[in-house]
């Protein structure tokens, strides 16, 4: 007997999974909260509204179309909110370009996506004019500019972002898509190759929307709701922010956008807007942290979800003791990206702040819709006990379907039907999944397996040490061994002596191998980050690929 399907009524309407019914959802709740750009704008959602409609008029009138590809530059604004669902309520894809790549890196994506129009912030002006010869022809250019000034500049313009919705139509008829139209696309930068580019419908995004909400709709720590003040520290370029801004514009929440980040502008927004809930990648948490710290100024109270790189024990004990709420969510950008939250089940709450520390930096449980399996080579499941490793493959209905214009990587990314993350991890017998490396940073050195996340966190826990990174270099006797990378705290030292005696203390009490030991650990003044603040090993690798014999 055939599955039954469901008889649709002719006349009955079939509702589909678009931004735009987020945002007229948005829009029906007559909230009284505003959307802020400290020092630069305060909007009413009103008003958010109307500017919405006015930016697709706006793209209309210069000849934008839908399936047309539209690319923004800029730093976290109320614009960028705007975009995120003007561009693809009105049938085209928003393309959120990494400003921090380099110009290279920034023409290839420009290319690849074939943005149609770059909306552009003046910042940037002369980065584009520097590879304008090189982008495809045709491309139009609008600038965005928080004076409203507009530098002489060799690029041809459409106009000025203000100017062009200013004279725009404030009513812009959306048209009805189907819900799998792309959405958005921006690139991801790998270990190795040119970036690649992730790419999300409608449907995915509403979707994503919907989960996130749900997961923090919730009483006790970690909530986001109408009570809170909302401001992103994770670019908007980044995997749509960790897709908040959406989250935040249904909630209905006062919304801050703090422009270029800059830890005193940071801490400033966060005290004087009353911010209650951001979400950021450790080094810019510590980086608010230690702002805040030295000037006098209270963070209690501040919800913070951490994600982008593992969140260590010592800066969340550092936080929780200051008391901020903080805790670890886990995705990728290929994952759109949140697949997993560290919330506290609510008798954990009532522990003390080192046994919350170890649950709250794993990486959580799954969100409603996701499915996530620890799997060997072979794509067998490894046992949830929390001690057995494996690669960790995901399902969603979000998640990327591919890479653009590459089926080749895209394959290797679904290869057996499930997303490949390329993390490693354990899964306990409650469901708390724990990341303990990526496959590329995992170091085998004469057999054994070393982690160097747990390294990481281990050097961490020096009160000499403000950040550490440890990567796999090659060795003649062991294949691999683990070389360590330090930055010191202001006013402190420590020799490599000293850290390789205080690792060897950890050893002997069993947390790690006396094998997982660095023979090198090097001092520097800073460690290099991505883009996205995450450390880059990638850089690391190419700098200690022939270690030296000595030590810093």
């Amino acid at each position: 007997m055939p599955t039954p399907i469901i008889e649709k009524t002719p006349s009955a309407y079939h509702f589909p999974l678009l931004i735009r019914s987020l945002f007229r959802s948005a829009m029906n709740l007559d909230t009284p909260e505003e959307i802020v750009q400290p020092g630069v704008v305060r909007r009413s959602y009103r008003e958010l509204g109307e500017r919405v409609h006015r930016l697709a008029s706006a793209l209309d009138d210069i000849g934008v179309i839908p399936g047309q590809t539209i690319a923004v530059m800029d730093w976290d604004t109320p614009r960028y909110l705007e975009c995120f669902f003007a561009i693809p309520m009105m049938g085209a894809v928003l393309h959120m370009v990494n400003v921090r790549l380099s110009p290279e890196q920034i023409l290839y994506t420009i290319n690849h996506a074939d943005d149609a129009v770059i909306l552009v912030n003046v910042e940037f002006l002369p980065l584009l004019e520097q590879i304008r010869d090189r982008i495809d022809s045709g491309t139009k250019f609008v600038v965005l500019s928080d004076s409203g000034q507009v530098p002489n500049t060799e690029l041809r313009l459409e106009g000025e972002y203000e100017e062009l919705l200013a004279a725009a139509d404030p009513y812009f008829d959306f048209p009805e898509l189907d819900e799998d139209t792309r959405a958005t696309t921006f690139y991801t930068t790998g270990t190795t190759g040119l970036p690649k580019g992730v790419y999300f419908s409608h449907r995915q995004l509403v979707l994503h929307t919907m989960a996130t909400r749900q997961a923090f709709s919730r009483s006790g720590h970690g909530s986001f709701t109408l009570a809170d003040v909302y401001m992103p520290v994770t670019p908007m370029f980044h995997v749509h922010a960790w897709g908040l801004p959406y989250v935040a514009t249904c909630i209905g929440v006062k919304q801050i956008y703090p422009g270029r980040y800059m830890p005193g502008a940071l801490v400033d927004a966060i005290v004087r807007e009353k911010v209650t809930f951001s979400h950021c990648v450790p080094t810019i948490l510590q980086m608010i942290l230690d702002t805040a710290k030295m000037r006098s100024l209270e963070l209690a109270g501040w919800k913070v979800v951490v994600g982008g790189a593992a969140l260590p024990a010592a800066l969340a004990r550092r936080a929780l003791e200051e008391g901020v709420d903080v805790f670890t969510g886990y995705g990728m950008s290929e994952s759109g990206p949140l697949l997993t939250l560290a919330h506290l089940e609510p008798h954990m709450e009532e522990w003390g702040i080192d046994r919350q520390v170890k649950y709250r930096t794993k990486a959580g449980r799954p969100m409603a819709m996701v499915q996530i399996r620890i799997v060997d080579d072979a794509m067998n499941d490894v046992a949830h006990d929390g001690q057995t490793p494996g690669e960790i493959v995901v399902r969603a209905p979000w998640l990327t379907q591919g890479y653009l214009k590459d089926p080749v990587n895209s394959e290797k990314l679904w290869a057996g039907g499930w997303l490949h993350t390329g993390d490693i991890g354990t899964i306990d017998k409650d469901g708390h999944l724990s990341i303990t490396d990526r496959l590329k940073d995992v170091i085998k050195t004469g057999g054994e397996w070393v982690s160097s996340l747990d390294l990481e966190d281990l050097i961490l826990r020096h009160e000499a040490i403000a950040d550490a990174a440890v990567i796999g270099v090659p060795d003649p006797k062991w294949s691999e061994r683990p070389l360590g990378v330090v930055a010191l705290k202001a006013d402190k030292t420590v020799t490599a002596d000293e850290l390789r005696d205080f690792l060897r203390g950890f050893a002997e009490r069993g947390l790690i191998s006396k094998y997982a030991v660095p023979e090198q650990i090097h001092v520097l003044e800073v460690l290099p980050k991505t883009s996205v603040g995450k450390q880059d090993k990638k850089t690391l690798r190419e700098w200690y690929a022939q270690p030296a014999a000595t030590n810093a």
